[in-house]
């Protein structure tokens, strides 16, 4: 029996329309992952929150960002926009990693719980064997985090309808470097194929 592990990447309200750095999509990512746990939460033995929560990320935060290598301030630690999205208020997690508070976070990798523990000892204290990855967004955070869960040894997907990317270009470049890395790409209306314990 597989022990796989959702994370849910970033569903916050600061990538959201409305939000400082808005995906177009975003709340509707937000209110299908809602759907998709409320549905579905038994096909995962841990249910994990990854959020940006920046204090100081320094060039990370500009100005006149490039959109590139620098934004404009977005998850602000402590502010309402950086809080999990409302449509997750509903939802229990197992744990929630933090990331990005001096530099750009753009893994959950790169997170810590409130113990400040990785998301890597967390996984593993629970034995997971395998990883599904959602949230905002596709070309970035969602991408950063299954290339390094991918690398660190799981087996990691990332469900296609449970995300989207900045821009349509950015969304194809990211779905083929996570591919060439060994990241499946699937729907979360596929059925599971071990189940999970």
């Amino acid at each position: 029996m597989t022990r796989r592990a959702l994370l849910v990447v970033d569903v916050q309200p600061t990538f959201c329309e409305g939000g400082e750095l808005a995906v177009t999509g975003g709340n509707q990512v937000a209110d299908d992952v809602a759907a998709y746990l409320r549905a579905h939460r038994d096909r995962y033995a841990a249910v994990i929150t990854t959020q940006d929560w920046h204090i100081d990320p320094g060039p990370h935060f500009a100005d006149s960002p490039d959109f590139v290598d620098s934004w404009p301030p977005h998850g602000v630690a402590g502010s309402p926009n950086a809080e999990l999205h409302p449509s997750l208020a509903d939802i229990s997690f197992d744990d929630g990693v933090r990331k990005g508070q001096y530099d750009h976070g753009y893994s959950g990798f790169e997170g810590v719980n409130d113990d400040g523990r990785p998301l890597e000892e967390i996984l593993r204290e629970l034995t997971i064997d395998a990883v599904d990855v959602v949230g905002l967004a596709e070309s970035h955070c969602v991408k950063r985090t299954a290339l390094d869960a991918v690398r660190l040894g799981w087996p990691t997907r990332v469900l296609t309808d449970l995300t989207i990317p900045v821009t349509p270009e950015q969304g194809v470049a990211a779905r083929t470097e996570l591919r060439d890395a060994g990241v499946e790409l699937v729907r979360s209306t596929a059925p599971p194929r071990h189940r999970t314990c």
